[in-house]
């Protein structure tokens, strides 16, 4: 008798673990993976690559016609460079922002804007001798427009304008303004 127990609480346990599986592969299914690649140019004439990867969960809401807002996040990696730093020609940075997206909800071409805030750490917050960010720690605020399209609706093409600065925890606090144009791939 209590094997028999074991036995339907093993098949139970198996088809709970089954279910919860399944659910969890279709809600990871609902989620949309991509990587996005940047490029641009900042005050000091500081130059810009930047490496993203984003993750829409697919949260929409506040539909407006055949609009909507949506949540997405994204963490970078850049790398900025400038021939006017006499201290670092390169400086790394590694951070995460969420975006809103406010996007058209079909058609083959979706044109989106959209609004950021994140942060950033770089590796060295001293451009030059006579330029510095105060802090290694820093904020980030972009806005963009830009367009999502493709036969599964698999690329972005935007721009996208970004201040950089230290949300003055110390001074000095210049910060940066940066124009980047990017292009993403979602799998």
């Amino acid at each position: 008798m209590n094997n028999e127990k074991n036995v339907w609480r093993g098949l139970a346990l198996k088809g709970v673990v089954t279910v919860l599986s399944c659910a969890a592969c279709e809600a990871a299914s609902a989620d949309q993976f991509g990587v996005q690649v940047a490029a641009g140019a900042g005050d000091r004439h500081i130059k810009k690559v930047d490496l993203g990867v984003a993750w829409d969960p697919n949260l929409a809401w506040w539909q407006i016609g055949d609009w909507h807002f949506s949540l997405i996040g994204e963490a970078h990696v850049a790398w900025w460079h400038t021939n006017e730093g006499d201290v670092h020609n390169d400086i790394g940075e590694i951070g995460a922002t969420p975006v809103i997206r406010f996007i058209k909800g079909s058609g083959s071409l979706r044109p989106f804007m959209e609004l950021g805030a994140g942060i950033r750490l770089l590796t060295s917050p001293r451009i030059s001798s006579t330029f510095t960010l105060g802090t290694a720690l820093q904020f980030v605020e972009m806005a963009g427009v830009g367009v999502q399209f493709g036969s599964r609706q698999q690329y972005l093409a935007g721009y996208r304008f970004q201040h950089i600065s230290n949300g003055g925890i110390k001074e000095p606090n210049p910060g940066i303004n940066f124009s980047q144009l990017y292009l993403q791939y979602n799998f």
